[in-house]
């Protein structure tokens, strides 16, 4: 798995092992655009 925006952008973290599945990026935007819209823009610093 890989961060694809953010201060975190291009790391990659360790996925677990067995029936997991990738996501599209195309999916994986439409998702988090929504929590987004959700959550009004909070801004969360790691």
């Amino acid at each position: 798995m890989r961060i694809i925006a953010g201060m975190a952008k291009g790391r990659n973290l360790i996925s677990p092992i067995g029936d997991t599945r990738p996501t599209s990026d195309r999916a994986r935007e439409a998702l988090f655009s929504s929590l987004e819209s959700e959550l009004g823009g909070i801004n969360n610093k790691y």
